[in-house]
């Protein structure tokens, strides 16, 4: 784990499990066959090293009579699980009135579909482990109820046109990664916009980053490099990230020019 919020939680409800299995008198080889789970697997959770899913906190409240109080942690456990920088972003995501991103190396993370934001955390190096990757995916994929928000934030992207040739986790993975962005774009409050490797000037050459305007006014913004991921606070800073996302949508092909392009995208692979 890498925070000591996300280790703090998994410990508490492993030592909750553990505390309720000895109680029934259950060995973890006994309690894992009653609940479908191997014994290592109960061990690791006990210990707070495995994130359990919410089948093994319901199965596990059920075996040994916990009443509910099991099965309640889920919540607890669900968020824990996210990396901390992925919550800390979400958090903001959950604040945003207005959220605009450029992406030069992949589809951005919520345009992504599962397929394919897997294909992407299983080639990084060095490698995760299965658990991992599922942990990452969950992640990602739970910040997409952005776009289910009431009232809906105005979602804007800009994507390189090399992300959309890119067949990150293969031909048919892309291939769907492409119908998903066409139909994410028949949302009202979402844009989608294509910057054409032609391009002669562009504004976008520092790399990817997003802009988020939250409900209190405040403009922040993020970008992630190779290591790091840093939120940008200064105001002076942000001005400068909205004077280039400015730019580069206006050299981008229009949201209509792009949905175009994205369709012959898709024919061609």
């Amino acid at each position: 784990m890498e925070d000591n919020e996300s280790t703090a939680v998994l410990k508490a409800v492993g030592r909750q499990i553990k505390v309720w299995r000895e109680t029934a008198g259950m060995r973890q080889s006994e309690f894992g066959a009653a609940i479908g789970y191997g014994e290592e697997m109960v061990s690791s959770v006990e210990r707070g090293r495995r994130v359990p899913q919410p089948e093994f906190l319901d199965k596990a409240d059920e075996v040994l009579g916990a009443g509910g109080k099991l099965a309640a942690m889920k919540q607890d456990v669900t968020e824990a699980r996210y990396p901390k920088k992925v919550r800390d972003l979400a958090k903001l995501e959950d604040e945003a009135v207005e959220l605009g991103a450029y992406a030069n190396h992949n589809m951005h993370g919520l345009l992504q579909t599962e397929a394919y934001a897997r294909a992407l955390f299983a080639v990084r190096r060095p490698a995760y482990t299965e658990d991992e990757i599922d942990r990452q995916v969950a992640a990602r994929l739970a910040r997409q109820s952005v776009f289910e928000r009431v009232p809906a934030p105005l979602l804007t992207f800009v994507q390189e046109e090399v992300t959309l040739q890119r067949p990150v986790g293969g031909r048919m993975v892309l291939r769907q990664q492409l119908e998903h962005m066409l139909e994410i774009s028949k949302l009202r409050h979402v844009e989608i916009q294509v910057m054409p490797t032609d391009r002669d000037d562009h504004a976008g050459m520092g790399g990817p980053f997003r802009l988020l305007k939250l409900r209190d006014g405040k403009s922040l913004g993020h970008s992630e490099a190779q290591l790091h991921s840093r939120l940008i606070s200064d105001p002076r800073e942000v001005q400068i990230l909205e004077m280039r996302y400015g730019m580069i949508r206006a050299q981008a092909l229009t949201p209509r020019e792009s949905l175009t392009f994205i369709e012959k995208m898709l024919e061609e692979t």
